[in-house]
């Protein structure tokens, strides 16, 4: 059985600039059952980017990002941490961040394109 190809995904959201810093600093050290809890769903080359003005811009890798949603969305951490953090955010309505982002569309993906000119040598 083949393992599933990761694939890249890119998100916003928009964090209160006044609590930034806070937000940083709870990112320095993300509870470890959390961490595991975002591996075990399939998220992989998770990173964070901050603007100074609060905007989030987030990417991840994995195969299905709906299916790795719903997984963390099945686990108990997953719920403490949103609820620990929605204070953070605007827009939201009270979803969870992981879920309440903006997952913006992908327009270019070096690997893929250049798979497509080794491919058709």
């Amino acid at each position: 059985m083949t393992e599933a190809r990761s694939r890249p995904n890119c998100f916003v959201l928009q964090v209160r600039p006044e609590l930034l810093a806070e937000y940083r600093e709870r990112h320095a050290a993300v509870w470890p059952q959390m961490l595991q809890a975002l591996r075990a769903a399939g998220w992989s080359h998770y990173s964070i980017f901050a603007r100074t003005d609060g905007l989030i811009v987030g990417y991840v890798e994995t195969p299905d990002l709906a299916a790795a949603q719903r997984a963390m969305a099945a686990t108990e951490v997953n719920g403490r941490w949103q609820a620990d953090m929605a204070r953070f955010f605007v827009g939201l309505d009270g979803a969870p961040a992981d879920e309440g982002f903006e997952v913006l569309d992908l327009i270019f993906h070096l690997e893929d394109q250049l798979a497509g000119v080794e491919g058709s040598s």
